[in-house]
């Protein structure tokens, strides 16, 4: 599961997500990749995952990158706990994503086999996404 080795701070709050990807947005390393059409907390768990199924469909032929790092804790109470007495303990990590952020690319692979594996990535992440491709790209 992705998670940083060390961060400065334990807690981090929680801060809004407005507005489009400034960056991340344009296919950097492959020809295919999947884009966030909305914002959203995705958690490490859900990029293995997603991650693993796109892998699989491939048969571990081409290569994959993958754009977003969970990076900020988040933090909850036990349940049934009274109100403040300080923040919670941090549960886990998770990568802030807002509308045209490059969540995964794929190169290596016929058009068809890509449409596919980004497809059954992107049934496991939170958010709808769009498939997208590299505007210079031919098919054979």
């Amino acid at each position: 599961m992705l998670q940083p080795k060390k961060t400065k701070y334990r807690r981090r709050q929680k801060g809004r997500m407005k507005g489009n990807a400034q960056r991340g947005n344009q296919l950097a390393f492959g020809s295919f990749g999947i884009k966030a059409l909305e914002s959203a907390w995705i958690t490490g768990r859900q990029i293995e995952a997603a991650r693993q199924a796109v892998t699989r469909h491939m048969k571990r032929e081409g290569q994959l990158w993958i754009r977003i790092f969970p990076d900020k804790p988040i933090t909850k109470k036990p349940a049934e706990v009274r109100m403040g007495k300080g923040k919670g303990a941090p549960e886990g990590f998770v990568a802030p994503v807002t509308p045209g952020r490059i969540i995964l690319e794929c190169e290596g692979v016929p058009y068809e086999v890509a449409k596919e594996a980004m497809r059954l990535g992107a049934q496991k992440l939170p958010i709808p996404t769009k498939f997208v491709v590299r505007y210079d790209y031919v098919q054979e």
